[in-house]
Protein backbone atom coordinates (compact mmCIF):
# COMPACT_ATOMS: atom_id res chain seq x y z
CA UNK A 1 0.00 0.00 0.00
CA UNK A 2 1.47 3.94 -1.12
CA UNK A 3 2.59 5.64 1.73
CA UNK A 4 0.15 8.57 1.27
CA UNK A 5 -3.16 5.94 0.86
CA UNK A 6 -6.14 6.28 2.67
CA UNK A 7 -7.17 3.19 2.77
CA UNK A 8 -6.38 0.45 4.71
CA UNK A 9 -6.15 -3.23 5.63
CA UNK A 10 -8.41 -5.15 8.59
CA UNK A 11 -6.75 -8.21 10.59
CA UNK A 12 -8.18 -10.00 13.43
CA UNK A 13 -5.56 -12.00 15.57
CA UNK A 14 -3.04 -12.13 12.46
CA UNK A 15 -5.68 -13.04 9.91
CA UNK A 16 -6.74 -10.56 7.19
CA UNK A 17 -10.38 -9.65 6.93
CA UNK A 18 -10.42 -7.15 3.92
CA UNK A 19 -9.90 -3.74 2.93
CA UNK A 20 -11.58 -0.71 3.87
CA UNK A 21 -10.78 3.02 3.46
CA UNK A 22 -11.25 6.28 6.25
CA UNK A 23 -14.06 8.12 6.23
CA UNK A 24 -12.78 10.26 8.63
CA UNK A 25 -9.63 10.20 10.94
CA UNK A 26 -11.96 8.47 13.69
CA UNK A 27 -13.95 6.10 11.31
CA UNK A 28 -13.06 3.13 8.52
CA UNK A 29 -16.11 1.76 6.25
CA UNK A 30 -15.61 -1.73 4.13
CA UNK A 31 -18.06 -4.20 3.34
CA UNK A 32 -19.75 -6.08 5.90
CA UNK A 33 -18.97 -9.79 4.30
CA UNK A 34 -15.36 -8.63 4.90
CA UNK A 35 -15.85 -9.22 8.78
CA UNK A 36 -17.82 -12.33 8.23
CA UNK A 37 -14.39 -14.55 9.48
CA UNK A 38 -14.44 -12.50 12.83
CA UNK A 39 -15.12 -14.25 16.16
CA UNK A 40 -16.83 -11.67 17.35
CA UNK A 41 -18.03 -7.83 16.27
CA UNK A 42 -17.55 -6.15 19.89
CA UNK A 43 -13.98 -7.51 20.23
CA UNK A 44 -10.81 -5.39 19.21
CA UNK A 45 -9.83 -5.73 15.55
CA UNK A 46 -6.40 -4.47 13.88
CA UNK A 47 -6.41 -1.77 11.51
CA UNK A 48 -2.60 -1.49 9.25
CA UNK A 49 -2.86 1.72 7.87
CA UNK A 50 -0.75 2.44 4.76
CA UNK A 51 2.30 3.90 6.03
CA UNK A 52 2.24 0.63 7.55
CA UNK A 53 1.17 1.93 11.28
CA UNK A 54 -1.20 -0.52 13.40
CA UNK A 55 -4.19 1.11 15.49
CA UNK A 56 -6.75 -0.74 17.04
CA UNK A 57 -10.85 -0.45 16.31
CA UNK A 58 -14.04 -1.64 16.72
CA UNK A 59 -17.24 -2.71 14.76
CA UNK A 60 -19.39 0.82 15.92
CA UNK A 61 -22.20 -0.36 13.52
CA UNK A 62 -23.83 -2.46 10.70
CA UNK A 63 -26.27 -2.50 7.91
CA UNK A 64 -26.48 -5.82 7.10
CA UNK A 65 -29.23 -5.45 4.29
CA UNK A 66 -26.70 -3.18 2.83
CA UNK A 67 -23.59 -4.86 3.03
CA UNK A 68 -21.84 -1.98 4.83
CA UNK A 69 -20.24 -1.53 8.03
CA UNK A 70 -18.12 0.93 10.01
CA UNK A 71 -15.60 0.64 11.95
CA UNK A 72 -14.61 3.09 14.84
CA UNK A 73 -10.42 3.87 15.72
CA UNK A 74 -10.26 3.53 19.66
CA UNK A 75 -9.39 7.14 20.84
CA UNK A 76 -6.28 6.61 22.13
CA UNK A 77 -5.05 5.63 18.69
CA UNK A 78 -3.52 8.68 16.48
CA UNK A 79 -4.02 8.66 12.17
CA UNK A 80 -2.24 11.36 10.46
CA UNK A 81 -3.37 9.57 7.02
CA UNK A 82 -5.30 11.68 4.75
CA UNK A 83 -9.18 11.74 4.81
CA UNK A 84 -10.34 11.41 1.11
CA UNK A 85 -12.29 13.86 -0.95
CA UNK A 86 -15.73 12.67 -1.05
CA UNK A 87 -17.57 12.97 -4.50
CA UNK A 88 -20.54 11.83 -6.52
CA UNK A 89 -19.73 9.58 -9.76
CA UNK A 90 -21.04 10.77 -13.46
CA UNK A 91 -21.73 8.14 -15.99
CA UNK A 92 -19.08 8.13 -18.99
CA UNK A 93 -15.88 9.18 -16.23
CA UNK A 94 -13.29 6.97 -15.27
CA UNK A 95 -12.50 5.30 -12.04
CA UNK A 96 -9.90 3.69 -10.38
CA UNK A 97 -9.61 1.24 -7.55
CA UNK A 98 -6.45 2.59 -5.31
CA UNK A 99 -6.60 -0.06 -2.86
CA UNK A 100 -5.50 -3.30 -4.00
CA UNK A 101 -5.46 -6.76 -1.58
CA UNK A 102 -1.51 -7.71 -1.83
CA UNK A 103 1.64 -5.85 -3.78
CA UNK A 104 1.24 -8.31 -6.19
CA UNK A 105 -2.37 -7.60 -7.47
CA UNK A 106 -3.31 -5.44 -10.11
CA UNK A 107 -4.66 -2.04 -9.55
CA UNK A 108 -8.19 -1.68 -10.71
CA UNK A 109 -9.71 0.71 -13.72
CA UNK A 110 -12.38 1.69 -15.79
CA UNK A 111 -15.12 3.24 -16.63
CA UNK A 112 -18.62 4.38 -14.77
CA UNK A 113 -21.82 2.82 -16.61
CA UNK A 114 -23.67 4.63 -14.67
CA UNK A 115 -23.46 7.64 -12.01
CA UNK A 116 -26.46 6.23 -9.29
CA UNK A 117 -29.11 3.53 -9.78
CA UNK A 118 -30.69 1.22 -7.59
CA UNK A 119 -29.57 -1.85 -7.01
CA UNK A 120 -30.85 -5.23 -4.93
CA UNK A 121 -27.75 -5.97 -3.68
CA UNK A 122 -27.13 -9.28 -2.01
CA UNK A 123 -27.93 -8.47 1.53
CA UNK A 124 -31.29 -7.88 0.54
CA UNK A 125 -32.02 -3.95 0.15
CA UNK A 126 -32.16 -1.82 -2.65
CA UNK A 127 -28.92 0.44 -2.68
CA UNK A 128 -27.97 3.53 -4.38
CA UNK A 129 -25.36 2.13 -6.07
CA UNK A 130 -22.91 2.80 -9.12
CA UNK A 131 -22.40 0.13 -12.06
CA UNK A 132 -18.75 0.25 -13.00
CA UNK A 133 -17.02 -1.69 -15.71
CA UNK A 134 -13.27 -3.17 -15.08
CA UNK A 135 -10.69 -3.09 -17.62
CA UNK A 136 -8.83 -5.83 -15.93
CA UNK A 137 -10.84 -9.12 -16.57
CA UNK A 138 -9.68 -11.27 -13.05
CA UNK A 139 -12.35 -13.98 -13.29
CA UNK A 140 -12.53 -13.14 -9.10
CA UNK A 141 -12.35 -9.50 -7.65
CA UNK A 142 -13.19 -10.67 -4.21
CA UNK A 143 -10.15 -9.20 -2.69
CA UNK A 144 -11.12 -6.15 -3.62
CA UNK A 145 -14.12 -5.75 -1.88
CA UNK A 146 -14.27 -2.81 0.25
CA UNK A 147 -11.54 -0.70 -1.16
CA UNK A 148 -12.29 2.99 -2.34
CA UNK A 149 -13.81 3.97 -5.88
CA UNK A 150 -12.47 6.75 -7.09
CA UNK A 151 -13.89 8.50 -9.73
CA UNK A 152 -11.12 10.37 -12.32
CA UNK A 153 -12.41 13.18 -15.05
CA UNK A 154 -10.32 15.52 -16.69
CA UNK A 155 -10.07 18.43 -15.09
CA UNK A 156 -11.82 17.48 -11.90
CA UNK A 157 -9.82 16.55 -8.77
CA UNK A 158 -10.35 12.94 -7.87
CA UNK A 159 -12.45 11.60 -5.55
CA UNK A 160 -14.03 8.65 -3.87
CA UNK A 161 -17.54 8.09 -5.01
CA UNK A 162 -18.52 4.55 -3.92
CA UNK A 163 -17.35 1.44 -2.09
CA UNK A 164 -16.90 -1.91 -3.72
CA UNK A 165 -19.25 -4.65 -3.08
CA UNK A 166 -19.95 -6.91 -5.75
CA UNK A 167 -19.62 -7.75 -9.04
CA UNK A 168 -21.97 -9.76 -11.67
CA UNK A 169 -22.25 -13.17 -13.09
CA UNK A 170 -21.41 -13.92 -16.52
CA UNK A 171 -24.72 -14.51 -18.34
CA UNK A 172 -23.49 -17.15 -20.70
CA UNK A 173 -21.67 -18.86 -17.80
CA UNK A 174 -22.97 -18.71 -14.29
CA UNK A 175 -19.69 -20.23 -13.39
CA UNK A 176 -17.57 -17.33 -14.18
CA UNK A 177 -17.48 -13.89 -13.33
CA UNK A 178 -17.92 -10.92 -15.43
CA UNK A 179 -15.89 -7.61 -15.11
CA UNK A 180 -18.26 -5.27 -14.18
CA UNK A 181 -18.48 -4.85 -10.40
CA UNK A 182 -20.96 -2.75 -8.20
CA UNK A 183 -20.09 -0.10 -5.39
CA UNK A 184 -22.37 1.67 -3.02
CA UNK A 185 -22.11 5.34 -3.54
CA UNK A 186 -20.58 7.50 -0.21
CA UNK A 187 -24.06 9.38 -0.37
CA UNK A 188 -25.29 5.78 0.38
CA UNK A 189 -22.83 5.38 3.41
CA UNK A 190 -23.72 8.42 4.82
CA UNK A 191 -27.39 7.58 5.09
CA UNK A 192 -26.39 4.54 6.80
CA UNK A 193 -24.99 5.49 9.82
CA UNK A 194 -25.49 8.22 12.28
CA UNK A 195 -21.90 8.93 12.67
CA UNK A 196 -22.50 11.87 10.47
CA UNK A 197 -25.08 13.43 12.99
CA UNK A 198 -24.21 16.30 14.84
CA UNK A 199 -23.01 14.78 17.97
CA UNK A 200 -20.96 12.63 15.89
CA UNK A 201 -19.66 15.08 13.75
CA UNK A 202 -18.99 17.28 16.83
CA UNK A 203 -17.27 14.00 18.59
CA UNK A 204 -14.72 14.04 15.28
CA UNK A 205 -13.41 17.43 15.96
CA UNK A 206 -12.91 16.80 19.97
CA UNK A 207 -13.11 13.59 22.03
CA UNK A 208 -16.18 12.94 24.21
CA UNK A 209 -14.95 13.99 28.02
CA UNK A 210 -14.64 10.16 29.15
CA UNK A 211 -11.92 10.01 26.05
CA UNK A 212 -10.33 13.34 27.11
CA UNK A 213 -9.99 12.06 31.23
CA UNK A 214 -8.26 8.93 29.68
CA UNK A 215 -6.13 11.31 27.19
CA UNK A 216 -4.89 13.58 30.11
CA UNK A 217 -1.58 11.32 30.70
CA UNK A 218 -0.88 12.25 27.06
CA UNK A 219 1.76 15.20 25.92
CA UNK A 220 0.01 18.62 26.33
CA UNK A 221 0.61 19.20 22.65
CA UNK A 222 -1.54 16.59 21.39
CA UNK A 223 -4.47 18.81 23.08
CA UNK A 224 -2.91 21.75 22.52
CA UNK A 225 -5.65 25.12 21.51
CA UNK A 226 -3.86 24.65 18.09
CA UNK A 227 -4.28 21.32 17.74
CA UNK A 228 -8.28 22.10 19.06
CA UNK A 229 -8.43 24.33 15.73
CA UNK A 230 -6.94 21.54 13.61
CA UNK A 231 -9.34 19.97 14.14
CA UNK A 232 -12.24 22.20 13.84
CA UNK A 233 -10.26 23.06 10.48
CA UNK A 234 -10.49 19.88 9.11
CA UNK A 235 -14.25 18.90 9.63
CA UNK A 236 -15.53 22.24 8.30
CA UNK A 237 -13.09 21.16 5.33
CA UNK A 238 -14.92 18.24 5.18
CA UNK A 239 -18.25 19.71 5.22
CA UNK A 240 -17.20 22.13 2.24
CA UNK A 241 -16.03 18.84 0.49
CA UNK A 242 -19.49 17.09 0.68
CA UNK A 243 -21.41 20.24 0.16
CA UNK A 244 -18.84 21.17 -3.20
CA UNK A 245 -19.29 17.49 -4.24
CA UNK A 246 -23.26 17.03 -3.75
CA UNK A 247 -22.66 14.53 -1.51
CA UNK A 248 -24.90 16.46 0.84
CA UNK A 249 -27.33 19.30 0.36
CA UNK A 250 -25.55 22.64 0.91
CA UNK A 251 -28.33 23.80 3.32
CA UNK A 252 -27.87 21.05 5.57
CA UNK A 253 -24.18 21.12 5.45
CA UNK A 254 -23.97 24.68 6.90
CA UNK A 255 -26.88 24.09 9.72
CA UNK A 256 -25.01 21.11 10.85
CA UNK A 257 -21.29 23.20 10.76
CA UNK A 258 -22.93 25.80 12.49
CA UNK A 259 -24.65 23.81 15.45
CA UNK A 260 -21.07 21.87 15.83
CA UNK A 261 -19.14 24.91 16.30
CA UNK A 262 -21.82 26.56 18.70
CA UNK A 263 -21.09 23.09 20.59
CA UNK A 264 -17.45 23.01 20.93
CA UNK A 265 -17.97 27.14 22.07
CA UNK A 266 -21.03 26.13 24.86
CA UNK A 267 -18.28 23.09 26.11
CA UNK A 268 -15.27 24.95 26.60
CA UNK A 269 -14.61 26.13 30.26
CA UNK A 270 -13.22 29.46 28.93
CA UNK A 271 -16.14 30.35 26.69
CA UNK A 272 -14.28 28.95 23.67
CA UNK A 273 -11.28 31.84 23.83
CA UNK A 274 -8.76 29.57 22.23
CA UNK A 275 -10.80 28.77 19.45
CA UNK A 276 -11.44 30.88 16.16
CA UNK A 277 -14.36 32.40 15.38
CA UNK A 278 -16.84 30.87 13.35
CA UNK A 279 -16.42 33.84 10.53
CA UNK A 280 -12.16 32.83 10.78
CA UNK A 281 -12.27 29.47 10.65
CA UNK A 282 -14.80 29.21 7.89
Amino acid sequence: MTVAGYWVELYQDRQRLGGGFLVTRRFVVTALHCLRAMTAFDTDLDIVLADGSCVVGQVYGQAKDADLALIEISADSEVFQPVPVAGVARGGDRWRGPYRPAENEVELSGHIDSGAIRYDCEGGASIEALQLTADQRLGDYSGYSGGPVEGVAQGRRPAVVGILLEQALDRADASRSANVLFAATIGEVLRRFDVFDVAHLVDVLRPARREETRAQSRSTASSSPRSQVDRVDSVIHFFHQLSGQGVMDPVYVNELRYLALRRIFEEEPNGGAAWPTPREAI
